[in-house]
């Protein structure tokens, strides 16, 4: 259970920023999109780990960030955790922590119309 509350308190953020962008985007659209996104990482994750024990060729790592960089870093984080893949591995997870960081802060631009680094630039002005 440990792993689904880290996952609801990262969803926090972008699910209030994607509530917020309701205002201009069709929440249809949007919704299908990443439940299409997150279901085409999770397939990507699961395949990956069949390639890997079958020892045959892999999803590239290029790709699998490439997913969770696209809104599948949720499903990306459930499947690392489900299949045991990818955690290990650090520059993997560099990355990918990066890409939860960056939709952290991508969140917290859109909720703060846009003044939380102008806030931080002033800081040193």
């Amino acid at each position: 259970m440990h792993t689904h509350r880290l996952i609801v308190v990262l969803l926090i953020l972008p699910t209030l920023a994607l509530l917020k962008s309701f205002q201009w985007a069709q929440p249809r659209f949007a919704l299908a999109y990443l439940v299409l996104i997150s279901l085409v990482t999770y397939a990507a994750y699961w395949h990956d780990k069949r390639r890997a024990q079958a020892a045959a060729s892999r999803v590239s790592e290029a790709t699998l960030h490439f997913l969770e960089f696209f809104g599948g870093w949720p499903a990306a984080y459930l499947a690392q955790q489900q299949l045991r893949h990818k955690t290990i591995k650090r520059s993997y997870q560099m990355i990918y922590w990066s890409i939860v960081g960056f939709y952290q802060y991508f969140a917290l631009e859109m909720l703060f119309q846009w003044r939380v680094l102008h806030s931080f630039i002033a800081l040193f002005r």
